[in-house]
Formats: C-alpha cells, sequence, structure tokens
C-alpha cells in the first residue's frame, strides 16, 4: 500500500479522498490557488502544495504547475477527484510518464478512447451497448446541423464532444432554435473543455437517466456494483441521486449491468468508472457516455453496497486484486444524494458567493453523512463551481431515506451565502418525487415559471405559526426584564395577539408552560416544547409532539421562518397593533425599473446590445460567466437602450451597473 497520496483537486472531494485515505493510514496532500489558501481541504490535508493564480487555468487546470507540486511533495500517488482534469487524459499520461507517482483512476488510453464522447459511442455500439439515434461526427456547419436535426426529428440535444459535467449542451426543438443552441453550446465547450466540437443526437421527452456503477482491476475482473437513477437535473446538472432506482427491474439492472461490463472489458478499463444510460417510459435503455473518474454521487452506492469506492481505486492503483466478485455484491436498503449547492433559488438558481458568517450542520445521525468544502469564516469563490457539499442518508425504505433526507437538511444552517437546501426540501416533500413519478424534466415541469419557495401546507403553516408565537414571546419577556423597567411590566404581558404568516392574520391565545406555550386559535389548539434561546439560528422542539427544526432569521420586525422548503415572513403583534398596521404605508421599492445591474459577480463575457437599440422583451442582453457557468440576463420589457456600461470582459460586482434604458416621455396634461 502507498504511504501517501497527493488530490490534484480542491473542495469536498478533496477532504473526501483524505478521510479514506487516512483509514488507509496514509499522508495526505492537498494543492491549492490562491483563492484556496484558507480552504477546507488544505486545512484537512497533512501537506499542501501551491499551485498557482486563483482563475483553474492557472491552477488546477495547469498540468506543468501539479507535475511540479507532485515531485515536490514526494506522493506515491496522485488522485484527480472529479472535474477539473480528472477525465483528461494528458494529466493522466504526465503523471504516469513524468513522475514516480502512481496514477489513482483509468489508463490514459481508456480514458482517451471514453473522453470522446464521439468515439466512446463508436466503441460502445461495437461493444454491444445501445446507442441513441443521432449522428457520431463533430458538427460546425449551421446547414450541415439543420439538415441532421431534420433527419433525426426535434427535438435534437447539442453536445459537446469532450463534454462533462451537464456543460456544453443544449436542447433544440425547432429550426429557429438551432443557430442559437449550436452557438451557446459551441462556446460553452471551448469555455468548459477547450474543445469546441459538438454533435447532434435524439433527445427524449421525460427520461430517466440511470447510471451503473462498475469496478475493474488489472486482472481482468470487472464488477458492477448496481445502478443510481440521476433523473433529478437542472440545467443538465444533477441535484438528488438516489440507489437503487424505483424503475429499474431485477432483469433490467441484469442487462444493463451486462453492457455496462461489456463497454468495460472493450476497452480494458481499471479502476471505477460509470456507465451512464437515458431511459425511456417504456424502459428502453441508451447509452450516453462513460465517466472515466469516481462519480459525484458515488456514496449513495457505497451506502447500499457496503463498498468504499476511493478505497478499492487506490488498492486497485497499488496493483490488488478486487476483493469480491459479482455474486457478493448485494444492494440493502435505499440511499440519497443532495447536492448542496451556492445558489439562489429563488433567483433564477443564480450561483452566490462570499463569506460564510454561520455554518452549523446537522447533527449526525446513523445512515447520514456528510462532504462539504465550507465552514465558518470561510469563502465561496466565484472560480470554482457552485457545488459546496453533498448531504446522504441510508435507510431500510425508500420512504424512510427521503423523510430522514427532509428532516436532516431542515437542520442546515448557512448564512453568508445564498444556498438550495430549502429547494432540495421542497423537491424530496413532492408528491410526484415520492411516488417515483419523475424524469429529467421534473423540475422544469414542476417549477416552469421559475421556484418562488415551497407552499406552506397546513401543517407547516400551524409549525411556523407556533415557533413565531414563541420566539416573538421569549423577545418579548426577555425585553421586559431589561433594568430600568417600569415596575410590574413582566406581569402585564398579554396573552391575545395576532401572528401574521405572510399575508394571513390568525388571532391566537397563549398560555405560558414550562419550556413552552399552548396556543389556541379558531381551529384548534398547538402544543410547542422548546429550550430554544434567543440569537440562535435553528429552532429545534416539538410542535403537538413531533420534533421539528425550523430556520429562524430575525427582521426588523419578527422572523424569516423555513420549514420543509417553504420560507415565510413571521410577525407577532398586540391586537392593537395588528389593527392600527393596515394603516402604515407601504415602503416602496428602490430599485430602478430603468437599469439593469449585474445579479452577481463574475465575468461578464458578451455584451449583445449597444447604445440606441431598440429592444423586445424575451431579448438576450449579455452573458455573465461564474462558477463555470454562463447565465444569460435576458430583456423584460420593450424598452431603449440609453447607456452601456460595461465593455466586455470585464468582471463585474454584484448590482454593478451594466446596461441603462432611456425613460419613456410623460404625457403633458390636456388643456381643458
Amino acid at each position: 500500500m502507498f504511504h501517501s497520496i497527493l488530490i490534484a483537486n480542491r473542495g469536498e472531494i478533496a477532504s473526501r479522498i483524505m478521510t479514506t485515505a487516512r483509514k488507509l493510514g496514509m499522508r495526505t496532500i492537498a494543492v491549492y490557488s490562491e483563492a484556496d489558501t484558507n480552504a477546507l481541504h488544505v486545512k484537512n490535508a497533512d501537506e499542501a502544495v501551491y499551485i498557482g493564480a486563483s482563475p483553474s487555468v492557472k491552477s488546477y487546470l495547469n498540468i506543468d504547475n501539479l507535475i511540479s507540486a507532485i515531485d515536490q511533495s514526494g506522493a506515491e500517488c496522485v488522485h484527480p477527484g472529479y472535474g477539473f482534469l480528472s477525465e483528461k487524459e494528458n494529466f493522466a499520461r504526465a503523471v504516469v510518464e513524468r513522475t514516480s507517482a502512481a496514477w489513482v483512476g483509468p489508463t490514459p488510453e481508456a480514458i482517451r478512447l471514453m473522453g470522446d464522447k464521439i468515439e466512446s459511442k463508436k466503441i460502445a455500439r461495437a461493444a454491444g451497448v445501445n446507442g441513441v439515434p443521432g449522428l457520431l461526427e463533430a458538427i460546425s456547419d449551421p446547414k450541415e446541423a439543420l439538415k441532421i436535426a431534420r433527419e433525426i426529428g426535434y427535438p435534437v440535444i447539442i453536445k459537446a464532444a469532450a463534454g462533462g459535467g451537464g456543460k456544453g449542451m443544449r436542447v433544440v426543438r425547432s429550426d429557429e432554435e438551432l443557430a442559437d443552441g449550436m452557438k451557446m453550446a459551441t462556446s460553452e465547450a471551448r469555455s468548459s473543455f477547450n474543445d469546441a466540437r459538438v454533435f447532434i443526437e435524439k433527445y427524449f421527452d421525460n427520461p430517466r437517466h440511470i447510471e451503473i456503477q462498475i469496478i475493474a482491476d488489472k486482472y481482468g475482473n470487472v464488477v458492477s456494483l448496481g445502478e443510481r437513477e440521476c433523473s433529478i437535473q437542472r440545467r443538465h446538472q444533477k441535484v438528488i441521486e438516489e440507489a437503487p432506482s424505483m424503475f429499474v427491474t431485477p432483469d433490467m439492472r441484469a442487462e444493463m449491468s451486462a453492457q455496462a461490463i461489456s463497454l468495460a472489458k472493450q476497452v480494458g478499463y481499471v479502476s471505477a468508472g460509470t456507465v451512464e444510460f437515458i431511459v425511456d417510459t417504456e424502459g428502453k435503455f441508451y447509452f450516453l457516455e462513460m465517466n472515466t473518474r469516481l462519480q459525484v454521487e458515488h456514496r449513495v452506492t457505497e451506502l447500499v453496497t457496503g463498498t468504499d469506492l476511493v478505497e478499492q481505486m487506490i488498492r486497485i492503483a497499488a496493483g490488488e486484486k478486487l476483493p469480491f466478485t459479482q455474486d457478493d455484491i448485494k444492494i440493502n436498503g435505499w440511499a440519497f444524494e443532495s447536492r448542496i449547492y451556492a445558489e439562489d433559488p429563488t433567483r433564477g438558481f443564480l450561483p452566490s458567493t462570499g463569506r460564510v458568517i454561520k455554518y452549523q450542520e446537522p447533527e449526525a445521525k446513523p445512515g447520514t453523512l456528510i462532504d462539504t468544502s465550507i465552514y465558518e469564516g470561510g469563502e465561496v469563490s466565484m472560480f470554482y463551481d457552485p457545488m459546496i457539499g453533498k448531504y446522504c442518508t441510508h435507510a431500510p425504505t425508500r420512504e424512510q431515506a427521503i423523510d430522514l433526507m427532509v428532516d436532516q437538511l431542515g437542520d442546515f444552517v448557512i448564512q453568508g451565502i445564498a444556498h438550495n437546501t430549502s429547494f432540495l426540501q421542497a423537491v424530496l416533500s413532492h408528491e410526484r418525487f415520492r411516488k417515483g413519478d419523475i424524469s429529467t424534466n421534473f423540475i422544469e415541469q414542476e417549477w416552469p415559471a421559475g421556484y418562488t419557495g415551497a407552499e406552506l401546507s397546513t401543517e407547516a403553516q400551524k409549525v411556523c405559526m407556533a415557533v413565531a408565537v414563541f420566539c416573538g414571546l421569549r423577545d418579548i419577556e426577555r425585553a421586559a426584564q431589561i433594568t430600568g423597567q417600569l415596575p410590574n411590566r413582566g406581569p402585564a404581558i398579554g396573552a391575545r395577539w395576532v401572528v401574521t404568516l405572510g399575508g394571513n392574520a390568525v388571532s391566537v391565545y397563549s398560555r405560558k408552560k414550562d419550556y413552552g406555550y399552548d396556543i389556541s386559535y379558531d381551529d384548534g389548539m398547538i402544543v410547542i416544547r422548546s429550550a430554544w434561546k434567543l440569537g440562535r439560528r435553528l429552532f429545534q422542539g416539538t410542535v403537538n409532539g413531533k420534533p421539528v427544526s425550523v430556520r429562524v432569521q430575525p427582521l426588523a420586525e419578527g422572523y424569516q421562518l423555513n420549514y420543509a422548503g417553504a420560507e415565510v415572513k413571521a410577525t407577532l403583534r398586540t391586537l392593537r397593533v395588528a389593527e392600527l398596521g393596515q394603516y402604515m404605508p407601504v415602503r416602496e421599492s428602490t430599485v430602478s425599473q430603468f437599469e439593469i445591474t449585474a445579479p452577481i459577480a463574475g465575468l461578464i463575457s458578451a455584451v449583445q446590445v449597444a447604445k440606441g437599440d431598440k429592444i423586445r422583451a424575451g431579448q438576450q442582453l449579455f452573458v455573465i460567466e461564474a462558477m463555470k457557468m454562463e447565465n444569460i440576463i435576458y430583456a423584460d420589457a420593450d424598452a431603449v437602450v440609453k447607456d452601456v456600461h460595461v465593455k466586455a470582459p470585464a468582471s463585474v460586482t454584484a448590482g454593478q451597473l451594466v446596461i441603462e434604458f432611456e425613460e419613456p416621455a410623460k404625457e403633458e396634461p390636456k388643456a381643458a
């Protein structure tokens, strides 16, 4: 076994690999860029080597700098994680040929064969693997693309030949959309992979995304560890994964596994790999691609099989044989993984950067695990992927694993950056999801106009109402105990209140009890008990005997409460104050409707309008890049451009003025 390992990556995957490496008694070596000087993976490592400036092309994608770090550290093996250079043949070959370290992963040749999405499909076809209808050649001529798309039949998908991770992909449903789709896919492919080649294949509406995890040693042994379902996606990036899949029958699992193993043997595959399939509503499956690396969602497979994939990858690199055969693999229970992204779901999932001012993880419970890249006081950079962690649950049944996940996500406290834990709860709690009625279009179908928060169910209303009363009264009771108060003010605190949740007001009567209150209202009674103290951002207690966790954010008046994926502003007022509240003026927004500012910090790579242009609602205005994603900003109304304040390419801060519009002339009053 090796004595030391260098992880050529960053963030949560670097820390996750270190966990297994320490279990094996290995010295762990991190690499870091300027932006990651104080990153968690650097703190977790036994040693860390600086590899360059913040942009990934100067650090995590810089092969020479990484090779220098390997030599400098004396690492005996190198694990690439996922993303960055993990599926780049030239990096694997450089490690093998230019250093004395072992490469923890498939051979450079297997990476080359499977890394090109066009060539891999040809090889898969030769190995007897079902293929998606389409042209297995790169295409750049718009006229030729139009001809091919019509032959295949819309909808089609344009995909980067060197792609992965949802980058460089565009779905096209008509001739009119094809040109823009080709342009955007090519641009994103070039910026993400330094390879602008794209190809076209059939796109399936409402398909499932199911993948087979394989592991292979250097002696020709290849084993399937079953399937994962990764159908919950947004913009072709996975959000929630599970193992096994409700949709996959034993016969289907056996056939998919057989084809995945056949493909692996066709290319002499070694180490961990994933064969991805798209599955139609009838259960017919088609090869998408093979990922020649560890997957983000590998943890759910580990949980249901009891196999540490990182450990097996390291042992295989050291020349060991697989310690199990196909007959030894059993699927036990159900596992879920939720990807936690630094993004704001209510603002079109825009990436979020900045300092983490508060971070609290759920209390560890049996069947749970977390891999994270953030900590209190740390920073989320604009230079890298927005995924900041992944949370997994494992239970005997699917329903139990979902319930555990929903409860645990509610216990996260993350402040300073936006995050998607509430959105994850909303998806997991959705009736369709719980029934297993899902596809890769689930998010788009259920939130076609964008996500604005989960609906506040009747049960959630009771919980939030009770928490609003509890927190509000504790604040009032504390204020009554401040020195200098009028005598006997404490007993003067009333029992009748008005709770407002969003726009709904409810009259309640409260009776103080040990560790809580009994709350009466028109429709019933709520009993709330807790040891919560003022200042805590997570309320934990019981409501009508049921354990609850509610995130609590103090406002100028009241609290912002987050429960079960729903967010609501809650206030507690006396009857008289509530009565007078209807006469209070509403503060007008200070945001100008005649300006567009940068919604996030990032790089404006293209501005598509100029001073004096007459634009239409829905027209593209500019493209802003952040966290490896291109975000297109559109006009929401007809207007005339007064001025453009940024010239691309340019780095901007969140809120910086980009485009200004003419204000319409005011009509003069007509003479009487």
